[in-house]
């Protein structure tokens, strides 16, 4: 009995030590199957951290001012969650804001594109000075300016416009190229840049490209070859026009340094103009200050020195609504003139210097002209004629045109019609001013406006 005893025992005990043994082996086969599962999870979590990070790189951006709030709330209720995936899903700050456009090279996006406000950039704001300094404070003025803000925003429309197609102008215009080549350059960018569209938006009048002793109204007819050579001093002069109001600036192209001073004396000239403008500011003070300037410089040419000369019988002007010629003229020479600058009024500030005589006359042959202000009332008898001046009335009206824009509009052998309404008064010509041949002439041009409480030079740029 004793010995059946202890075999149970051992018995017992052995089955007691399997037993055990199984437990041990089924806890390690749990734990490592908690460890799997655990690495699993992380693995998982790794990998869906990486994807949330490639979401969040390929996302466009959006501000969101509950981002803060929202990952807090993430990290608290979402902890659970967190631990199993083993990562926090954070927001990052979005951003919507979209790329300003920029202009092309050559231009090609029309300046409404590019401010979407339809709010066009101010020009140079000028304070008046002495006696009209009471302007820039008064009430009554500033109503009066708020008022005007429209015609004021068709203006700096017009002048983005200049502004942008001769920057581009100024960087491409080389010698080498004719001089049909540079007027379309420029006419072209412009088309574009302000959506021309007959009297609502586009060209003020032909793009000037005037060569060294010819001073202003020169643009190629067509055929003509002339083209720019390295020695040459050419003035380029535009305009663009928005619901009629017309900016008008011009400046001057050299590629030889020999001109620096004389562009230099013209350019200081129209600046001393446009700073000496103001309401109630007599013309011809304005005309003894521009003189005095120019005529400080001199330039040395060839091994010869010259004193630039305001050319005297060459004026800047008012100008009115499709109308660049206003009723008053703004002398480069003192000229004793007392009429005065009143507000509201839009003027062309431009000089010319010159190494010749400093007086130009008619020559070569006619390209610039403009219908009649005051259309006579003769009748026109030649149907050419008549059929050629309703084109001019339907794509022209007063602004100014040339022999190149009746072409482009369909217009063929016009020129004895052209001459019928010349004769007839219906239509004028504006043949090129010239000085002396193997003179040098030069030109800058801004457009201001006398506002109630400032002036503001319209087509102020960096480059002038």
């Amino acid at each position: 009995m004793d010995s059946l005893a202890q075999e149970l025992g051992k018995t017992t005990l052995s089955n007691s030590v399997l037993e055990n043994h199984a437990n041990d082996v089924s806890t390690t086969v749990r734990s490592s199957n908690k460890k799997n599962k655990k690495k699993g999870a992380v693995a998982e979590g790794e990998k869906e951290q990486v994807e949330n990070e490639v979401l969040r790189d390929t996302e466009p951006d959006a501000d969101d001012g509950d981002d803060d709030d929202e990952d807090e709330e993430t990290e608290t209720t979402g902890a659970s969650a967190t631990t199993a995936t083993g990562a926090k899903k954070k927001k990052k700050k979005k951003n919507n804001k979209k790329k300003k456009k920029v202009q092309t090279d050559p231009p090609t996006i029309p300046v409404s594109a590019l401010y979407p406000s339809k709010i066009y950039p101010e020009g140079e704001v000028c304070e008046y000075k002495n006696d009209n300094l009471w302007r820039t404070t008064d009430e009554e003025k500033r109503a009066l300016e708020k008022q005007n803000s429209d015609l004021y925003n068709d203006a700096r429309r017009a002048a983005e416009v200049h502004r942008q197609v001769r920057q581009y102008a100024r960087r491409h215009i080389k010698p080498g190229m004719t001089m049909t080549e540079i007027c379309e350059l420029i006419e072209n960018g412009t088309r574009t840049l302000v959506e021309a569209k007959g009297f609502e938006s586009g060209i003020a009048f032909p793009t000037g490209c005037s060569l060294n002793h010819c001073a202003a109204h020169y643009t190629p007819n067509a055929g003509d070859k002339i083209v720019l050579q390295y020695g040459d001093v050419c003035k380029i002069d535009f305009g663009v026009h928005v619901n009629g109001r017309i900016i008008d600036s011009a400046f001057t192209m050299t590629f030889d340094p020999v001109y620096d001073n004389l562009l230099a004396a013209v350019k200081d000239a129209t600046n001393t103009g446009v700073r000496e403008a103001g309401i109630d500011v007599r013309l011809g003070d304005i005309g003894a200050a521009i003189q005095e300037v120019m005529e400080s410089y001199e330039v040395e040419i060839g091994g010869k020195t010259y004193q630039v000369k305001p050319i005297r019988n060459l004026t800047g002007h008012s100008i009115d609504l499709y109308k660049i010629h206003g009723t008053k003229a703004v002398p480069i020479v003192n000229n004793g003139d007392q009429t005065k600058m009143e507000e509201g009024e839009y003027f062309a500030i431009e000089t010319f210097g010159s190494t010749g005589r400093g007086d130009v006359h008619y020559d070569m042959e006619t390209s610039h002209y403009a219908r009649a202000y005051d259309i006579p009332k003769t009748s026109i008898r030649l149907p050419k004629a008549k059929s050629l001046f309703d084109t001019i009335n339907r794509e022209f009206g007063t602004l100014p045109f040339c022999r190149r824009y009746l072409d482009r509009v369909g217009e063929k052998n016009y020129s004895l019609a052209l001459k019928s309404l010349c004769d007839s008064g219906h239509v004028s010509g504006y043949p090129p001013l010239v000085d002396i041949k193997g003179c040098f002439t030069a030109q800058f041009e801004h457009t201001i406006v006398m506002k109630p409480t400032h002036k503001e030079v319209l087509s102020r740029g960096d480059d002038y």
